[in-house]
């Protein structure tokens, strides 16, 4: 039987501000990727979240992005190649203590928001962001965007290089994800992202835009927790894939 994860990006609250039902989620997926603080996040939200995720028996990863509360890190910040090695290096740096202190520990690290649609395009970045990983604990595994330049970065680097793709986002003809605000970025029909994801896994491929498939591996698969109808989407998404034949456990494993 054919395994596969199912992956979210919790944490995202920060202080009073609640940011979806990560306790839902983390019911559903095997795989997290928590924030670390800069886009969102804080060190309560991120110890509550590491200690929610061991207890379901959730894998736990760190989730950096661009210093950027107030556009949730999805804004692009001109840094430079080494200002983006030392950015990630210390929010997986916090990511392990935090998790260390909540009797966890983190298995990998996935790029957020603009930093990590920055490095899927542009492999300078995708190696400033792996290069900050190895330094600081070479064995993390790499949740990288498929057919995109993180994949081909991880893997150059020797770190253990995982494809994902995304259930609920629309992908452009290059292979990258449509930029949000283009028709069809956002898939928001739960059935319409189950469907597709399970065309794109039995395919071994993307499916853009257009129709086009573009053949990429698939280990594990994305569904965001924040927004209205995350866990309703993930709790279909999961039945979906279990009842096509396919196991749901962390790649970690």
């Amino acid at each position: 039987m054919a395994t596969v994860d199912l992956n979210s990006d919790l944490g995202e609250g920060f202080g009073a501000y609640v940011c979806g039902d990560d306790a839902a989620m983390l019911a559903i997926v095997s795989s997290a990727n928590i924030a670390c603080g800069f886009h969102a996040g804080d060190p309560d939200v991120m110890a509550a979240t590491f200690r929610t995720a061991k207890a379901a028996g959730v894998s736990a990863g760190a989730h950096p992005g661009y210093a950027d509360l107030q556009g949730f890190g999805r804004r692009r910040i001109p840094l430079t190649s080494g200002e983006v090695e030392t950015l990630v290096a210390y929010q997986v740096g916090a990511a392990i203590g935090m998790a260390a202190l909540a009797g966890h520990r983190i298995s990998h690290v996935k790029a957020h928001g603009a930093l990590a649609n920055v490095a899927a395009a542009d492999r300078s970045v995708a190696d400033a962001v792996v290069r900050a990983v190895k330094a600081v604990d070479p064995s993390l595994a790499f949740l990288a965007i498929a057919c995109s330049e993180q994949v081909a970065a991880g893997e150059a680097a020797g770190l253990r290089t995982v494809s994902e793709i995304y259930a609920d986002r629309g992908y452009a003809e290059d292979g990258q994800l449509a930029a949000r605000g283009t028709p069809g970025a956002l898939v928001t029909d739960p059935e319409e992202a189950a469907e597709r994801t399970l065309r794109m896994i039995g395919d071994g491929a993307i499916l853009t835009l257009s129709g086009r498939r573009l053949p990429v591996r698939i280990e594990s698969v994305c569904v965001h927790g924040d927004n209205p109808h995350a866990v309703a989407a993930a709790r279909l998404l999961r039945a979906r894939l279990t009842a096509a034949g396919l196991t749901i456990a962390p790649f970690a494993r």
